[in-house]
């Protein structure tokens, strides 16, 4: 299924995009689209059902915000440096271990919204990552099979970065992963049964229409099971927590001087197999 919110910021409603294309309304049938229902299997086969069996009234399109995919997130968490050909383009060694950080569940917005670059900012880059929703609560996991059976589904993710707020100012990357509007998620979150495998999908982004990264998460170094099963020796992950997977090589951060970081006005498309499109124009903080 492929499971969306539309609506105002903080007045969304659950949506279902069908088989035709049609979008269709839940909020007769479940509150929302989040940990809770994702939890849930029993409302989950319902709107299923509800879906196959033609019972869901359609919602005109035309002129509809799409929201974040997931409501009330409890955690982002990101891996980073987890695509071989990313590690080659910024100088880095392959890590032995996942690289972990966070992004603040504030900083989700829809895959459409304005993302915006913060004051002072002059190398705010951009980074297409595949996202892994938890649909169940996972602790100690034993193996990556184990990571995969706790994935609820699968969703683009813009993991939006400033370089020198990362790398400059000192301390941890946070700096330059959490400014506002910094992680656009969605359009769909697409259940894991319509993702048969993780390890063959094809990201894609594009700046100004120039594409920048064209890569495929079979590069990345720590497969999504894996990454599930190691985070969960470190921290519960509970349903409706996030975690982003990495991004491909094609970084502006990657790219020789001058490197072409974004700017207010730039426009940023991004896309993967089967999990839908974003589209955002670059304001001003």
């Amino acid at each position: 299924m492929k499971l969306l919110r539309v609506g105002t910021a903080g007045q969304e409603r659950p949506a279902l995009l069908d088989a035709g294309g049609v979008l269709r309304d839940l909020s007769g049938l479940v509150p929302d689209v989040d940990g809770a229902l994702l939890a849930d299997e029993g409302a989950l086969g319902r709107v299923r059902a509800a879906a196959e069996g033609g019972e869901l009234p359609a919602l005109d399109q035309a002129g509809l915000r799409i929201g974040p995919p997931v409501a009330r997130i409890g955690k982002v968490v990101c891996i980073g440096l987890n695509y071989h050909d990313h590690a080659r383009e910024t100088g880095a060694q392959p890590p032995a271990e996942p690289v972990v950080f966070f992004k603040a569940a504030d900083t989700v917005v829809g895959p459409n919204d304005t993302v915006l670059v913060p004051r002072g900012s002059t190398r705010t880059d951009w980074e297409v990552e595949l996202a892994v929703v938890i649909g169940r609560t996972a602790r100690y996991l034993e193996s990556a099979a184990d990571g995969l059976a706790h994935v609820a589904g699968y969703a683009v993710a813009h993991d939006v970065s400033e370089r020198e707020f990362q790398m400059d100012r000192g301390g941890t990357w946070d700096k330059g992963k959490n400014c506002e509007t910094f992680n656009p998620l969605g359009p769909w979150l697409v259940t894991a049964d319509e993702v048969p495998d993780p390890q063959a999908l094809s990201l894609r982004l594009w700046v100004n229409g120039e594409l920048k990264q064209d890569g495929t998460t079979a590069e990345q170094i720590f497969p999504v099971g894996e990454v599930v099963r190691y985070v969960s020796q470190f921290m519960a992950l509970y349903p409706g927590d996030v975690i982003n997977t990495g991004t491909p090589a094609g970084v502006a951060f990657g790219q020789p001087e001058p490197k072409p970081y974004l700017r207010a006005g730039d426009v940023v498309e991004l896309e993967i197999d089967g999990l839908g499109r974003q589209r955002q124009e670059l304001g001003q903080a």
